[in-house]
């Protein structure tokens, strides 16, 4: 299967927030950029016990 694209997706460059996570998914670089927190600092458990505790409260609820 072939893919066709309009003759304009040509035209279209990388974005330059693209090439910015690039960046960050180096090992050595430490990104203090918003939005990129460290997945071990996520409070697993305690974001288990919300979610069982909201879908047991709320999850039949149409």
């Amino acid at each position: 299967m072939e893919n066709k694209f309009a003759e304009r997706a040509r035209l279209v460059s990388s974005s330059e927030t693209r090439e910015i996570l690039k960046v960050t998914e180096r090992p050595e670089v430490i990104s203090f950029a918003g939005g990129l927190p460290a997945p071990e600092l996520f409070p697993v458990e305690v974001l288990k016990v919300a979610c069982n505790e909201v879908l047991h409260e709320e999850g039949a609820v149409k």
